[in-house]
């Protein structure tokens, strides 16, 4: 079965930054796009970044453009999420999800479980 496991996140303080890593099994992850969504207290869920299979076609919510950056490495089977100049705003949980077709996001199947990230001084 499809599983997303989410890590790296943790406090940091404004301006800081933090990498989170997602590391995917149960299905073909070379095959599909995937992206990051998060979910602040109290509100709904919101997609943050999106990348193509391929890696090549980033995507981003224009809440966090110019401060994160997606990534994947298809050899390791594992999405990456680097963001900086964080901002308390940006303080979610944040989970790692599987798109459902290989060239088009925010349409996705599957997520994990989430890691939390507090933006705090």
């Amino acid at each position: 079965q499809v599983q997303l496991v989410e890590s790296g996140g943790g406090l940091a303080q404004p301006g800081g930054s933090l990498r989170l890593s997602c590391v995917a099994s149960g299905f073909t992850f070379s095959n599909y796009a995937m992206s990051w969504v998060r979910q602040a207290p109290g509100k709904g869920l919101e997609w943050v970044a999106g990348l193509f299979r391929v890696g090549s076609d980033e995507y981003y919510a224009e809440f966090v453009k110019g401060r994160f950056t997606i990534s994947r490495d298809n050899d390791k089977n594992t999405l990456y999420l680097q963001m900086d100049s964080l901002k308390p705003e940006d303080t979610a949980l944040y989970f790692c999800a599987k798109e459902k077709f290989s060239d088009y996001v925010n349409d996705y199947d599957y997520r994990g479980r989430g890691t939390q990230v507090t933006v705090s001084s």
